[in-house]
């Protein structure tokens, strides 16, 4: 994932449209104060989702909330570019990275 631009950025809130550069996928990590908020701009991006698994794909103009916790990664699914607008908070942002599979978080 590659940061385009940042449009908001304090303690508790990150407002940012990022890139996955072609067939990218991000790795599985899950936040522990901050929710993701994926707005698709261009592209199809798939999300994977744990405890329950799930796959959410998005096209343009469509959103999904992750809450705190919960692992995920995404997949751009295009030969292209996909971009999203990613809003996180409220709360202190952190990135933690899991193997593929997670079994519980508390």
């Amino acid at each position: 994932m590659k940061e385009i631009e940042v449009l908001a950025k304090t303690d508790n809130l990150r407002v940012r449209i990022m890139a996955l550069e072609p067939r990218e996928v991000a790795g599985w990590h899950y936040h522990t104060q901050v929710a993701d908020n994926i707005f698709c701009l261009t592209g199809t991006i798939l999300i994977r989702l744990q405890n329950p698994d799930e796959e959410v794909r998005l096209s343009p103009g469509q959103r999904c909330q992750i809450k705190i916790g919960r692992v995920h990664q995404l997949e751009n699914l295009e030969s292209e570019d996909a971009t999203y607008l990613l809003v996180q908070g409220i709360g202190v942002y952190d990135f933690n990275v899991v193997g593929k599979k997670q079994l519980t978080l508390r």
